[in-house]
């Protein structure tokens, strides 16, 4: 099911955006040129083995849902993480009706790592190496770094203003090019994010 690889996800994590900031992914982590820390590969994975093989068998509990996000707790291998998830309201590929893995938009948020609301993006292909994809909210447009089939904030010193847009705006567009030079806009109401931070907030505190 969708969350078990949500949960893979958010269970093996790498170092990122500097001493604070790490990302979600499926696999080791791999240098990120741009950054003296690294970001770690995402590669799919099989929804069952590789969850219960990366958090010990543990499970996303639904701890709210609120407008099209779910609110959800876990704790693989013994540290708490909490995250909220939401799939995409629309999306589009040019050319057109191309197939491609379902998208997630996730907010995380892991205490032990001191991580808080770190917004990532499973876009459901393998993005063109070195291409440009961005994460468009209340009319402004943040630079995402790309590696496998996910996106991370580029500046992690705009991500604290993304997510207060996010929790204001209406909806999210996502833009990517896969490896096959397909483009993707993926647009992700945010009704209920705002109401679903809170509630991981209080399960997950700093």
């Amino acid at each position: 099911m969708w969350f078990r690889r949500a949960l893979t996800i958010l269970a093996i994590n790498g170092l990122a955006c500097g001493a604070t900031h790490l990302a979600l992914a499926q696999a080791a982590p791999s240098p990120k040129p741009t950054k003296t820390t690294t970001k770690p590969a995402v590669a799919p994975a099989a929804p069952k083995s590789a969850a219960a093989a990366a958090a010990g068998g543990a499970e996303p509990v639904l701890i709210g849902q609120f407008g099209t996000w779910g609110a959800y707790t876990a704790t693989p291998n013994g540290k708490k993480v909490c995250f909220a998830l939401a799939k995409p309201s629309s999306s589009k590929t040019n050319p057109p009706n191309r197939p491609r893995d379902p998208a997630y938009a996730f907010v995380s948020t892991r205490p032990s790592e001191k991580v808080f609301n770190e917004v990532s993006v499973m876009i459901g292909y393998a993005l063109k190496p070195g291409s440009e994809s961005t994460l468009e909210v209340g009319g402004a447009s943040y630079a995402m770094y790309t590696q496998g089939d996910g996106l991370w904030i580029k500046n992690a010193a705009e991500e604290e203003r993304m997510v207060e847009a996010m929790r204001r705006a209406a909806d999210a567009v996502v833009k990517g090019v896969s490896a096959k030079g397909t483009e993707t806009t993926d647009t992700f109401s945010l009704k209920g994010l705002s109401q679903a931070l809170e509630r991981i907030a209080q399960d997950c505190k700093r």
